[in-house]
């Protein structure tokens, strides 16, 4: 599965702890608009630059575990946390190879039709579906009154 996403977006947040739930081989790549969300750039850079060290996993949890430290000087603190070198990391995350990385990304994310954050693919085609299921029932079970909601099942995919 290919998840098109980005670090500021809560939805890809929310589908990140249901797919966390359920054994899937995941292939992230970032959909990193900057009119959309002026973080989303330096957030999926800043995941490129972790993941020249060996970390990108790492910070990629911990940035959807706590989506409302995502300025500069949380991410040093969470670089120093995962053990990166702190100044190798914001080189990086400065560096034309990760913004390389991160347009390339983004454009095939856009060629390729995804829309929003999150997008999956699943067999080289979207898959609504699984947004759907991971994302979408769940906003609506929120707003939902208590006495209307009902048990929701969870299938197996």
């Amino acid at each position: 599965m290919v998840v098109y996403a980005d670090f500021t977006c809560p939805f890809c947040a929310l589908a990140h702890a249901r797919l966390s739930e359920r054994p899937h081989r995941r292939v992230f790549r970032h959909l990193a608009l900057r009119a959309k969300h002026p973080r989303a750039v330096p957030l999926a850079r800043a995941a490129e630059a972790a993941a020249r060290q060996g970390a990108f996993w790492e910070l990629h949890d911990a940035l959807y575990a706590d989506q409302g430290h995502l300025e500069d000087p949380h991410l040093w603190a969470l670089a120093e946390r995962l053990g990166l070198d702190v100044e190798r990391f914001d080189a990086d995350r400065r560096s034309e190879a990760v913004a390389a990385r991160v347009h390339r990304d983004t454009q095939e994310a856009v060629l390729a039709g995804a829309t929003t954050t999150p997008t999956f693919f699943r067999a080289g085609r979207p898959d609504a579906g699984l947004y759907h299921d991971l994302v979408r029932n769940r906003e609506e079970a929120k707003r939902r009154p208590a006495t209307e909601r009902r048990p929701e099942r969870q299938n197996h995919i």
